[in-house]
């Protein structure tokens, strides 16, 4: 018996490698509507806030129109401007093969991606093949706000307590620990293992590898 029936994947930072891009890109905007620069650890520290509240957390005192510039302009980097690559992390993707091949178990991602962003990488991916659902921060409320989760919960009829959540930051930890779902953190994306371990997470991986194995043995 499956311990649990539903799996739910943050994606950057968790399955994807794709914080360099976010970085570059932040910081390109923020210099091109005259933020000024931006450091490294800080535009880490937002990834998986929804765009709205990762300007605003990065930027405050920004003005709407700054605001929406930056948005456009970050946009245009990370899907035209900007080449650096977003690899899976090594063992992802047979990892999900894995985990879908067992019977009953179904994978959702939570995402502070907007939807457009989030098909986008699934047809580039060719991965939404793995979901059964997933949510973005633009269709629901960003985390750390659970809403996303009660939301994936509904739609596939999953009680909290056979529904784990997986992610890289706090803001993904803090809204499972809200809805008292059990929750696993990854230590190769953005916050640190300190960050992570005071959320609370049943296990703690190192690795995507290391990921899938507790996964499959869980």
């Amino acid at each position: 018996m499956l311990r649990y029936d539903l799996i739910i994947f943050d994606w950057d930072g968790t399955l994807m490698d794709s914080i360099g891009r976010i970085v570059s890109c932040m910081q390109a905007a923020a210099g091109e509507v005259q933020w000024g620069e931006l450091d490294d650890d800080a535009v880490r520290n937002i990834i998986g806030l929804g765009l709205p509240e990762a300007i605003e957390a990065l930027c405050p005192g920004i003005t709407p129109a700054q605001a929406e510039r930056l948005k456009t302009r970050y946009a245009y980097h990370f899907v035209e401007g900007n080449t650096t690559p977003m690899p899976f992390y090594p063992g992802v993707e047979p990892g999900l093969e894995r985990l879908l091949a067992r019977p009953g178990q179904r994978l959702a991602v939570a995402t502070g991606k907007s939807r457009r962003g989030l098909d986008r990488v699934f047809r580039e991916t060719a991965t939404e093949r793995f979901f059964h659902a997933s949510r973005t921060a633009d269709e629901t409320r960003s985390k750390p706000h659970p809403q996303m989760l009660e939301e994936l919960l509904a739609e596939l009829d999953v009680p909290v307590d056979r529904a784990v959540m997986v992610g890289d930051t706090e803001y993904d930890l803090a809204m499972a620990r809200t809805l008292g779902m059990d929750r696993v953190a990854v230590t190769y994306g953005v916050h640190s293992r300190e960050r992570l371990v005071a959320c609370g997470p049943c296990h703690v991986a190192d690795s995507a590898d290391g990921l899938i194995h507790w996964l499959c043995h869980a």
